[in-house]
């Protein structure tokens, strides 16, 4: 596999999509670099892209494919200004030859840089769109183009930071605004939960250094007794994972600010399989992040949320009562739940929510439209696959999502991949009123074609999946199901993919995998016909 270049990029929000097919004229440049091949390309191949003689490309990174292909995902400027909705990916042979290019953008930009309304206003317009509790700080505006939904046009990019409607969650929006009319074109909260934030639920009661790997024991709420890798000797423990990028676990004290204090212990063994036990919690999140890292790293290379082999902080022990959890570009973030009695660190909440960090960094897909149930449906996707990694005996794999923190109070999951409309919200069938939906609820389709492609329709082992259609559909297996919906993530879509785009690049990366005229294919097809995705 080729290496994987990681380069970053700031988080863009975005919705829409379009594919380009370019010739297969150009030839690979002498220099054997897949990003100065891709770079060239588009290039000297503007109208490929959607591009003008104003645009200009950044590298993201280059993901390498088992057959050799590379897959080079670029951002764009305009005049300067950063683009919304104008990444795209470029797709070169074994030989370094472009074949194709993904790109979220569906028409060139063409548009005046002078704005007709102030930043002033347009910050004024940013405060008073936000939508959670109170508004702590809100961000200078600056000027992008925004081509996220057809025709391009100048805006005023606002970050408003505060609190979610719940009181607790904290908020970063990005606002934009036109910068011609002041009408505020998109609203898009950027820190992401398992469960929506503010929805009523019934629920009854500082940076690791290296140091010596060790192996502890943990007892943990959910997961029972487990190995822990930890740092320390002698009597002198922390739980800061050693073997997994030094990721740490630490206690916020049931604040939501203030010093996160990482666990610390003489004799490395941790908790008492209770809430009595501040540590408990701990051991549950832990043992979370290491599996997730796992998981990643064992099914597809992929050295840990970056790619870049570092581990990330998991806070507990977040607020009073707080009934959720959330990543927020840098780290996990746990509630107790209710009464402070229930935390939310079961294993598939956090494989879900490290899973986000995954999307954020490959395809950085938005959480509006299609791309922000997609987003939701990953991370459920990836969580369940975490949980069946695991395979721990206290919390057996199945594909339903936060079975075991109980928030409904009676017993019942978050979510159900079987038959997403058991939740009674979650959308099974894709319809135009899926992109209106939020994501929590929008990825049920996503959720519902995974659950097809891995198991079949019908009565299985995980569940009764009907179909949309009528229709019968063959299951693949969890692990082909999985490795074809990542290929897809990390190497084709885009930050405005909508759920017909997703089915392009799903089947896009099952023939890589598996073949053209594969079963597996026939499947991908089969499975979101089912779901009314054509």
């Amino acid at each position: 596999m080729k290496h994987v270049f990681a380069i970053g990029g700031a988080t863009l929000l975005v919705a829409g999509l379009g594919v380009a097919t370019p010739s297969l004229s150009a030839a690979a440049d002498s220099s054997g670099d897949p990003a100065v091949v891709a770079k060239e390309y588009i290039q000297e191949h503007p109208g490929k892209v959607e591009g003008t003689a104003k645009d200009a490309y950044q590298l993201v990174d280059t993901v390498g494919s088992s057959d050799g292909a590379s897959h080079v995902r670029f951002n764009r400027t305009y005049d300067g200004l950063p683009v919304l909705g104008g990444d795209l990916v470029v797709h070169l042979s074994a030989a370094d030859n472009p074949q194709s290019v993904s790109v979220a953008q569906t028409v060139p930009a063409s548009v005046s840089t002078t704005p007709k309304v102030p930043a002033s206003s347009a910050a004024d317009r940013a405060r008073d769109e936000f939508s959670g509790r109170t508004v702590s700080k809100a961000s200078s505006p600056k000027l992008v183009v925004d081509a996220r939904h057809g025709k391009a046009v100048l805006a005023w990019r606002s970050t408003v930071t505060g609190v979610q409607a719940d009181g607790q969650t904290p908020s970063r929006q990005i606002i934009v605004t036109d910068a011609n009319t002041g009408k505020v074109r998109s609203a898009d909260e950027t820190i992401l939960t398992p469960i929506k934030a503010g929805r009523r639920t019934n629920q009854a009661a500082a940076a690791a250094k290296p140091g010596v790997a060790a192996t502890g024991t943990g007892r943990g709420i959910f997961v029972g007794s487990v190995s822990l890798s930890t740092t320390g000797s002698g009597s002198s423990y922390t739980m800061v994972d050693a073997t997994h990028g030094n990721g740490r676990t630490c206690d916020l004290r049931n604040r939501t600010s203030g010093t996160c204090t990482t666990f610390a212990d003489s004799d490395n063994i941790w908790g008492n399989f209770s809430v009595s036990d501040r540590a408990s919690a701990g051991v549950d999140a832990h043992y979370g992040a290491a599996k997730t890292f796992d998981y990643f790293k064992s099914s597809f290379g992929r050295q840990g949320i970056f790619d870049n082999g570092s581990g990330v902080p998991s806070r507990v022990h977040y607020g009073n009562s707080y009934v959720n959890a959330y990543w927020d570009g840098s780290q996990m973030t746990y509630g107790d739940g209710a009464g402070n009695q229930a935390p939310l660190v079961e294993l598939d909440v956090a494989g879900h929510e490290m899973s986000h960090g995954v999307t954020e960094n490959s395809a950085n897909l938005g959480y509006s439209g299609d791309a922000g149930g997609l987003n939701e449906a990953t991370s459920d996707i990836f969580g369940t696959m975490v949980e069946f990694y695991a395979n721990n005996p206290n919390d057996t794999p199945d594909f339903l999502i936060g079975e075991e923190i109980d928030i409904n109070g009676d017993g019942t999951p978050l979510r159900y991949m079987d038959d997403p409309r058991r939740d009674g919200a979650s959308y099974a069938c894709w319809s135009t009123a899926v992109p209106r939906s939020d994501p929590h609820y929008s990825s049920g389709v996503g959720n519902h074609f995974f659950f097809l492609l891995a198991n079949g329709s019908g009565q299985s082992t995980y569940g009764n999946s009907p179909t949309c259609n009528g229709s019968t559909v063959t299951g693949i297996g969890r692990a082909k199901a999985a490795a074809i919906w990542y290929k897809a993530l990390t190497e084709r879509m885009t930050s405005t993919e909508t759920y017909a785009k997703a089915r392009l690049d799903t089947v896009a990366a099952a023939t890589t995998l598996y073949g053209a005229s594969s079963a597996e294919v026939a499947a991908v097809k089969a499975a979101w016909s089912a779901v009314s995705v054509s």
